[in-house]
């Protein structure tokens, strides 16, 4: 047990020679029926090493020396788990999504550079999250440090990375293109958000990490679904983090935690969780219900760039859309049906005015969804305004192997009931594909805790009684909803909807900020 004043932390065992022996100018005060108090100075470097050699609930200096940065006052949960990251250079951080946890990595390094001892940081993460999770709360809560996004070609990426910037965000494929200039870019710490992107250690995304963080002192991995699939996914993930805990060889951790049923068939052997469980130590984990201090419903958004066949496309119809507006009044009538082609062009596929469907590459978007969908703890239900994307992501999600059911307007109300009803009682579908008009008012899907908007609506009570699904009696944990956005005109969406200012002078206003715009 540790006991705290402002200068000195005083340990509590009965082997204080494990500590004087560890930690230099540590001192014996007494002994008490073969208990003895040890006391160590209290700073981080004592913190860490008394961390090392298997003392608990050691607080971190962060505690008492830092003054928290940015705009938000840090929940008591977030000082907990900037607190841990603290005390150990490899750590696993598998904080539910929802929770915060970018925060507090970023108030975890802050202090730490503060203290001198990190000096830059190289975050890889999802696409989706560079700017509207990383960037966006490097600027809520270390406006003081500077960042870039390695986001482009090559040369374009190692231009950024060069420039010296404390914190670089990159993505995934990104970290691949960049190697050579990471290797020599001075990153004396990696952080990896949704590190469940390398459980698979034959693969390069793997062992180019591998290469990097065996260099890099500090690797922060940060995931709320740890081996989610199956225990062998905690192999990876261990490898990098805290190899000691595991065997040297995949197929000796293979035979430790599932037994083989047939030639080609596998399951987890009863004691695999505790396997599994120890390996990815030291390891800190908050859920949403255990956050009382968190609010009932996060809201977040998650980028999914167009793809250049989506970009010509969109600057296509911006243009045609400029034309017709050229000496008419705009109503909020042709306003609303041309915001709605250029969201669907946004989500995948727009509809001609001979009725016809033009499709496109998607692939971002559909990666999004699936990046939320692994990261969520509970079911999920996606939103989708348009018939042809529903069947879109239908068929992507059976690739992935991720039980759905649709509920759109072609569903009769007997197969909507059957459909809702194995949703909220058994374990299959996990995912429900609804279009948001056909979520009816009433209907509870408290299975539920996450909500993916694929592309916004333009009616306020649409989105708002869409949302009230999972937010209704019988909900029994904190809900996360997130809004997928990959143009401006839908970012811009997103904000009203969530204001409950959308109508139809707003509607109008928005599509001529968008048709006024250079394309």
């Amino acid at each position: 047990m540790i006991i705290v004043d402002n200068k000195a932390l005083v340990l509590k065992t009965r082997r204080p020679h494990l500590v004087t022996e560890k930690i230099l100018k540590s001192k014996v005060l007494n002994e008490t029926n073969g208990m003895y108090e040890v006391a160590v100075k209290w700073n981080l470097d004592e913190a860490q090493q008394l961390t090392d050699i298997g003392a608990r609930n050691v607080p971190s200096p962060i505690t008492r020396d830092y003054k928290w940065s940015g705009k938000l006052e840090p929940f008591a949960h977030q000082k907990e788990t900037s607190s841990f990251l603290t005390l150990h250079k490899k750590a696993f951080c598998f904080n539910e999504a929802g929770t915060g946890k970018t925060a507090s990595v970023i108030w975890a390094v802050d202090y730490l550079m503060n203290q001198g001892l990190v000096n830059r940081v190289l975050v890889i993460c999802p696409l989706s999250i560079m700017k509207s999770a990383w960037q966006a709360d490097l600027f809520k809560f270390a406006m003081h440090r500077s960042c870039s996004v390695a986001y482009g070609n090559s040369a374009t990426r190692k231009k950024i990375i060069e420039a010296g910037s404390e914190f670089v965000i990159i993505n995934f494929d990104g970290v691949a293109v960049v190697k050579d200039e990471i290797m020599k870019g001075g990153f004396d710490m990696i952080v990896v958000d949704e590190a469940s992107a390398y459980k698979n250690q034959q693969t390069n995304r793997w062992k180019i990490l591998k290469q990097l963080s065996d260099q890099t002192e500090w690797l922060w991995m940060m995931t709320g679904t740890p081996a989610a699939q199956s225990p062998l996914d905690a192999y990876g993930l261990a490898k990098l983090v805290s190899p000691q805990k595991i065997p040297k060889y995949f197929g000796q951790f293979r035979d430790l935690v599932m037994r083989k049923v047939t030639q080609f068939t596998w399951r987890p052997k009863p004691n695999a969780d505790k396997i599994v469980h120890a390996a990815l130590q030291p390891a800190i984990r908050f859920e949403k219900d255990q956050c009382l201090d968190l609010p009932d419903v996060v809201n977040v958004e998650r980028d999914a760039p167009l793809s250049s066949q989506q970009e010509k496309y969109y600057k296509l119809l911006k243009k045609q859309m400029i034309i017709q507006a050229a000496g008419e009044d705009v109503t909020s009538v042709n306003a609303a049906t041309n915001l709605n082609k250029l969201l669907q062009i946004s989500g995948g596929a727009v509809y001609s005015d001979t009725g016809e469907v033009i499709q496109f590459d998607v692939s971002n978007r559909l990666k999004v969804v699936l990046e939320v969908i692994e990261e969520a703890s509970n079911k999920v239900l996606v939103f989708v305004p348009f018939t042809h994307t529903i069947e879109l992501l239908k068929e992507f999600l059976d690739k992935n192997k991720i039980s759905s059911q649709i509920i759109s307007g072609k569903v009769t109300l007997n197969k909507r009931s059957e459909i809702f009803d194995n949703f909220q009682k058994t374990d299959d579908p996990r995912v429900l594909i609804i279009q948001p008009q056909a979520a009816s008012h009433g209907l509870t899907l408290t299975a539920a805790d996450t909500v993916i908007w694929y592309a916004p609506v333009t009616s306020v009570e649409t989105y708002l009684q869409a949302n009230a699904r999972i937010n209704r009696p019988g909900q029994k944990n904190n809900m996360t909803i997130v809004h997928i956005q990959g143009s401006e005109v839908e970012h811009r969406l997103y904000t009203m909807l969530q204001n409950n200012i959308l109508n139809h002078n707003k509607i109008v206003d928005l599509y001529r900020s968008e048709v006024e715009k250079s394309v």
